[in-house]
């Protein structure tokens, strides 16, 4: 890169930065300085080519190979700069500066011998993305590599430590103290005069950035005096990466002084903000900007809120119709979440979003568990929260304040997004962050995101403007054994733990973190007393199992205890098998009895915001916290079915009514004109399931398979003996007609259906009656079957007489499309006369109908006698007889369904193909079930006969 970047950046008039500097020893140099401007981070650099090759490691260092950190390559720095600690006052880069490492490196199998040649291979490594060297420092020894990684920009890389003997688990960064002056970061920019060079100044001629906007602002990191350093290096120790809001809140400032929250200001409008933001090209790389894990939540002029989700992040870059939606890590999620990827196509916008995909419950509270569990829309509400804009339309917006963004966010997301849609907007709330907290903890979600509303957007970095407070939830517990880790050197790696169910103990989870060395010294005196051989719970515990964060189990050995101690752990969430996520250790609880142990139960979201609203208002409490049932979770008021079975697995596993069915070959083309699959028929089934079921409920079916689909041969499968699933009901029925016994399938739930659909079983046919009523119909139906002779207005004519001479007699028939060239009308019987009693009923209907449509109506049974004309079928009411159901698509062209109607549709124009698998459930749910009075208490046959008589 050279130096020019470096000097364009700087004004050497006010900073006190070196500007050259010529490299003299035979080694080659690194430094490694810890830098306190907006962001706190680690500068690493590596000496080459007379400069020193730089990177922004946002966490610093590790010695622990299992942990990666991110490293932001930047411009060249100078030779001289691996010398430089101080502050810099102003401009690019301002902050304090600390010589945190320094000593020298080489490459790691290396047989160079100069220091020349060893820079020519680093320079080759650098070039092709992977540096592997070995650090001599007086902190950092041993070897390590930084490796160019995708999906991290032009500059993304990653500072690796290797396996061998300097390589450990501890936190390297807690050494915090300078390796030249021996001073903290606080401790040197409290002794101002500390410049680069021999040259000193005295303190008030120069200030830092942060002692400026203490004077100006009153900043959001307080500075701690003296006191305070030496009182916190007295008792304990906390990393630098997870600050406490404690360090981050900004001093107390007068009532009146506060700044207006963006509620009190009108917000400008998205032309104005897109008028500030400098032009971008559209990528699909970025990494997300990272919040900041703090203690706990405060109170403070300048921040904003949000919920924080329980499920994955995502970005979200949508060119129109294309669209890419990806993890942290890079990884598309295109596919995995494809309902998601398909509402951000239909939003049709230029634009980069921030979000977070989660799986909510009915009342809008995330789920993780569900959210890992997710497969198809069948499994759960999937929702994408979206919480920033980064780019819209051609403006790049993350050097806009977050304020901006967001009004951005909110104006754009207005136009696009719907209510009942899956994409939706995650909103800030002003007010008290200790309130908004509180309401997050009662209704149940995994915490808050406080954020500065000033605050630009840093992608892939760490950021303390951006900070997240978790809510744990608490529980007492019963121990009911330990567990040791092979090759641990702790008294006990984990408790096990329960809850009371009656009598019995059911396993709640491990318990692997909390304790410190004297907690577990004196628990295993209370435990040791209480040893027994067999475990206490009712079902064995596998505390080997390996888990999606740690695939190679623990090697760990169970010791069981008699289930008499109780403890308290916090936890973020119950699993569905009912074990803890997240869980630590809070204390032993002396005060419970172990029996009393149960698992408590949440309350309603719902109610509880309803409660906090109505104790607000006697308190007279106003705060943003009061609306949280409404902005901070939406819950699910419309449960629509969709999809069972996702667009890509062509084998897939479901749950279906509590069986396990497996659905293979689900790209097979079933309607090869129009590519309907397999996989579209069983989603059909699915989602129109609540429709269909009770037509087919508690009837034997009559299965005509088309396993290759409808130009494929097709049979009857009504015989299902030794051949269907052991859970699937059969009515074994004796014919008379070939002195056979058959076992029919008996369909009883969503389970009997969808497996019949995975059979290829395209169409529905059930009997009318149901097994407990075996003779006595259902229904009775009237089946106008037209000869290719007749015209489709002919068919809806002989309808119409059909509903004119019933209507004579006070009959209601209820009318729907075949399906394929003809139409159905059903009459309710309730079950209660036989079929040959509805044979003979449909039979003087039919005949009264030809009788007025003599020209193109026939009641003769074979073809030939009919003479090309449609045929007035009353023979379908014998039993066994079967027509295709209500909402069962057709194995015909254009896969139509059969479909009931109103009668005010039955007239000219109508047409069998306007309905169709396509847009049958949009039908169905704009005008619910039409054949619910089929399944009523059926017309009283008596009356009828005498209306006939009269």
């Amino acid at each position: 890169m050279g130096l020019a970047q470096y000097k364009q950046k700087r004004d050497f008039k006010k900073s006190p930065e070196p500007t050259g500097g010529k490299p003299g020893e035979q080694k080659l140099r690194f430094v490694i300085q810890k830098h306190d401007a907006s962001h706190l981070h680690y500068d690493f650099r590596l000496e080459m080519e007379g400069v020193l090759k730089s990177w922004a490691v946002p966490k610093g260092p590790s010695t622990d190979p299992a942990v990666k950190r991110l490293a932001m390559m930047v411009e060249d720095h100078p030779f001289d700069y691996r010398n430089f600690e101080g502050i810099i006052p102003s401009g690019y880069g301002a902050g304090t500066v600390i010589i945190w490492d320094e000593g020298y490196y080489e490459p790691i199998n290396s047989t160079a011998k100069t220091k020349k040649d060893q820079e020519r291979e680093l320079l080759q490594q650098l070039q092709k993305g992977s540096l592997k060297f070995a650090l001599h420092g007086k902190k950092l020894k041993g070897e390590f590599a930084l490796v160019k990684v995708n999906g991290r920009g032009e500059n993304g890389w990653l500072l690796i430590k290797h396996r061998d003997e300097y390589a450990s688990t501890d936190d390297i960064t807690k050494k915090e103290k300078s390796v030249v002056s021996n001073k903290t970061l606080a401790q040197v920019e409290k002794t101002s005069t500390n410049f680069y060079g021999e040259q000193r100044v005295k303190e008030s001629s120069r200030k830092s950035k942060k002692e400026t906007e203490l004077q100006k602002n009153r900043p959001t990191i307080a500075r701690k005096t003296k006191a305070d350093v030496e009182k916190k290096e007295d008792t304990k120790k906390k990393a630098s990466a997870t600050k406490t809001s404690k360090e981050i809140k900004t001093p107390k400032v007068k009532a009146e002084a506060k700044k207006k929250t963006s509620e009190e200001n009108p917000e400008e409008s998205l032309e104005a903000i897109l008028k500030k933001a400098p032009k971008g090209k559209f990528s699909t790389t970025l990494s997300p900007m990272l919040a900041t894990l703090v203690d706990k939540p405060f109170d403070e002029p300048g921040w904003v809120y949000e919920v924080k989700w329980d499920g994955y992040r995502a970005i979200a870059f949508c060119n129109k119709k294309s669209i890419e939606l990806k993890s942290r890590n890079d990884k598309s999620f295109n596919e995995k979440f494809y309902a998601v990827t398909n509402a951000l196509k239909a939003l049709n916008v230029q634009a980069i979003f921030d979000g977070e995909i989660v799986v909510v419950n009915d009342e809008g509270i995330s789920n993780f568990e569900s959210l890992q569990n997710w497969r198809s829309e069948a499994d759960g509400e999937l929702l994408y929260y979206v919480f920033d804009l980064l780019w819209y339309e051609g403006k790049d917006l993350t050097a806009l304040s977050l304020k901006e963004r967001k009004a951005a966010l909110r104006e754009v997301m207005k136009t696009v997004v719907s209510e009942e849609g899956i994409i939706k907007l995650s909103d800030s709330f002003g007010g008290s962050g200790t309130e908004f907290f509180e309401a997050t903890k009662k209704i149940g979600l995994e915490g808050m995101i406080a954020k500065k509303e000033n605050s630009t957007y840093q992608a892939g970095f760490r950021s303390n403007e951006w900070l997240k407070i978790k809510a744990s939830k608490r529980q007492e517990l019963v121990i009911g054994g330990f567990t040791k880790n092979e090759d641990s050197s702790k008294l006990f790696s984990a408790l096990l733990v329960g809850v009371f169910e009656g009598k019995e103990l059911v396993y709640a989870g491990k318990v692997g973190t909390g304790y410190s060395d004297k907690t577990q010294q004196e628990m295993m005196k209370l435990f040791r007393p209480l040893i027994i051989k067999k475990s206490p719970f009712t079902e064995l515990p596998d505390v080997n199992k390996p888990s999606r964060f740690r695939p190679d189990p623990p090697h760990a050995t169970a010791t069981w205890l008699k289930p008499e101690l109780v403890c308290e752990v916090s936890f973020t969430e119950v699993t569905r098998d009912g074990v803890l996520r997240h869980p630590s250790f809070e204390g032993m609880r002396i005060d419970k009895k172990a029996k009393d142990v149960v698992r408590e139960k949440e309350r309603s979201a719902k109610a509880v915001v309803k409660e906090t609203k109505e104790e607000a208002k006697k308190e007279k409490i106003k705060t943003k916290a009061e609306t949280i049932d409404k902005k901070m979770v939406t819950p699910v008021t419309k449960k629509e079915r969709k999809t069972l079975l996702n667009p890509t697995d062509e084998t897939q596993v479901r749950d279906i009514s509590g069986h396990e069915l497996k659905f293979t070959n689900l790209s097979k083309i079933y309607w090869p004109k129009e590519k309907i699959t397999k996989r579209d028929l069983l989603n059909y089934y699915y989602q129109v399931a609540p429709y269909i079921l009770p037509y087919l409920k508690d009837r034997p079916q009559s299965m005509n398979r088309h396993p290759d689909g409808i130009t494929g041969e097709s049979f009857y499968y009504k015989d299902v003996t030794g051949k269907a699933p052991d859970w699937v009901r059969t009515f074994l029925y004796h014919s008379g007609a070939d002195n056979r016994d058959r076992k029919y399938l008996v369909a009883e739930d969503e389970a009997s259906l969808l497996y019949m659909a995975s059979l290829g079983c395209i169409e529905m046919n059930p009997w009318s009656s149901r097994v407990e009523t075996e003779d006595y119909p259902d229904w009775c139906m009237i089946d106008l079957d037209p000869s290719p002779k007749n015209t489709y207005d002919q068919v809806i004519e002989a309808a119409l007489m059909t509903k004119q001479v019933l209507e004579e007699i006070g009959v209601k028939g209820y009318p729907k499309t075949s399906g394929s060239t003809g139409m159905h009308i059903y009459i309710p019987f309730g079950a209660k006369y036989t079929y040959e009693q509805s044979k003979e009923f449909a039979r003087v209907i039919v005949t009264l109908v030809q009788q007025h449509l003599p020209k193109f109506t026939s009641i003769k049974r074979t073809v030939r006698e009919r003479e090309g004309k449609m045929y007035l079928d009353f023979l379908q009411n014998r039993p066994q007889a079967t027509i295709s159901a209500p909402y069962s698509v057709r194995p015909k062209p254009g896969a139509p369904v059969s479909m009931p109607l109103h009668w005010e549709e039955v007239k000219k124009g109508l047409k069998i193909t306007d309905f169709n698998i396509h847009n049958a459930l949009d039908r169905i749910k704009s005008e619910g079930d039409l054949f619910k009075p089929v399944l009523g208490k059926g017309i009283d046959l008596e009356k009828v006969i005498k209306k006939f008589e009269l």
